[in-house]
């Protein structure tokens, strides 16, 4: 134990002598240090210049609840049910919470907002030509003929693009949901979900935001609402079929009618159309009132399933603007510059150290 004071003493002793050569070490580099100070804090000032601010636009907005029962609505459906119709009250659940949030960085949507039409500088150009022009990419592919004569049109199918188009669109959408578009819902008790899209062009960041929303919005509510549609659509086919065949009927007891115009009571075999004529209108007259009832009650589902989006605040320009202040970039450069060099010339003594 007496022998172990003196071994940590020494030891102790050691490393002050150790840092104070260090220190010593580093002290006369310090023209080194300073000058890559200084060399760093010019380079932060020059990205500072050369940086482009980002702009960001945010769009929030809110789902329809639809955890209530509905009341006379969910009975009447219920009954509809029970005659054999589906109503499509129950659907639609596809795309809520998080599934929506996806929807909204899906490829699909994505690509679909990049083809709206937007006017720049008084030209009627797509979203994808604005993001090219905002990037410059057409500068680069200047020397690249599959490159040169691409276009996106505005509104274009996509069956009309090649393999070239597929692979650009593809691009920018790959730099947009890395770097650009953001959907989360802030806080889970409350159901309003917030979008936002950055970029360095003010007027790109609102117009695709806008555009974004009203795409994912207008296919939310056709994907949602399209059970009931379907079955509207039926019903009213049917119910236009019966009304045709009512209206014929009625005709045909009119004609039967004629026909047996002052008969002779002896011959009621020749009364037998009139009287298949008229079980006919009151069978149609019996199936047009349901259907017509039916129709009307689809009617009801279908505005009860749209709108199913409903924006609260869209984005305002000017936009929430961020940039690189040159104050940063000074602080930064420099203590990376002086970090480095002092991490470099304690490495290169420590390697000049094991060589010799």
């Amino acid at each position: 134990m007496e022998n172990q004071i003196p071994n940590d003493e020494i030891s102790l002793k050691e490393l002050i002598e150790k840092g104070k050569e260090w220190y010593a070490f580093l002290l006369s580099q310090w023209k080194i240090i300073v000058l890559a100070g200084v060399i760093g804090a010019a380079l932060g000032v020059t990205y500072s210049i050369i940086k482009k601010p980002v702009y960001t636009a945010t769009l929030s907005f809110a789902l329809e609840d639809e955890k209530g029962g509905g009341g006379g609505l969910g009975s009447a459906l219920g009954l509809a049910s029970s005659l054999g119709l589906d109503l499509g009250g129950g659907g639609g659940s596809i795309f809520t919470g998080s599934n929506l949030t996806e929807l909204f960085k899906s490829r699909t949507m994505v690509e679909q907002t990049l083809l709206s039409p937007v006017i720049v500088n008084g030209k009627v150009i797509s979203l994808a030509e604005m993001y090219i022009e905002n990037n410059e990419w057409r500068d680069k592919w200047k020397d690249e003929p599959k490159f040169k004569n691409i276009q996106f049109l505005p509104e274009t199918k996509r069956k009309y693009f090649t393999r070239v188009h597929d692979s650009i669109l593809g691009e920018i959408y790959k730099d947009l949901s890395k770097f650009s578009l953001s959907v989360a819902q802030k806080d889970k008790k409350i159901s309003i979900i917030y979008m936002d899209v950055a970029s360095t062009n003010e007027l790109f960041s609102l117009y695709f935001c806008e555009a974004l929303a009203r795409q994912v919005g207008k296919f939310y509510v056709t994907t949602k609402s399209k059970k009931a549609r379907m079955n509207m659509e039926i019903l009213e086919r049917q119910t236009d079929s019966i009304r045709a065949e009512l209206n014929g009927a009625i005709t045909g007891v009119a004609v039967a009618n004629d026909n047996t115009f002052m008969l002779n009571p002896a011959l009621n075999v020749r009364r037998a159309p009139t009287a298949r004529r008229q079980v006919d209108v009151q069978a149609n007259t019996a199936i047009l009132t349901e259907l017509v009832k039916q129709t009307e009650l689809a009617k009801v589902t279908l505005r009860k399933e749209t709108p199913l989006i409903q924006v609260i605040d869209r984005p305002i320009l000017p936009l929430k603007k961020e940039r690189f202040g040159k104050a940063k970039g000074i602080l930064l450069g420099g203590f990376l510059a002086v970090f480095l060099t002092v991490f470099g010339q304690i490495v290169r003594r420590l390697l000049k150290g094991l060589q010799v």
